[in-house]
């Protein structure tokens, strides 16, 4: 798992949210930087800063991003 973030926010989905995964893992579908924070606070990660950790890899936006572009 080398070079790889353990966290994952999948791009804003058409109906509204973003993936959110660990490991592999699907922890939910988050509608705000406090949902995965909540998210990853329950999969034991109580100390990241969704706003600027590196342990998070955000795809299709950063973490101000929450719907589509149109």
């Amino acid at each position: 798992m080398s070079g790889q973030r353990p966290v994952v926010v999948s791009a804003p989905s058409p109906n509204g949210g973003r993936r959110v995964r660990v490991g592999g893992e699907i922890l939910g579908l988050a509608y705000g930087p406090g949902d995965v924070a909540e998210f990853l606070r329950r999969a034991g990660l109580d100390d990241v800063d969704v706003e600027s950790s590196e342990l998070i890899e955000w795809r299709g936006g950063g973490p101000e991003v929450w719907e589509l572009p149109g």
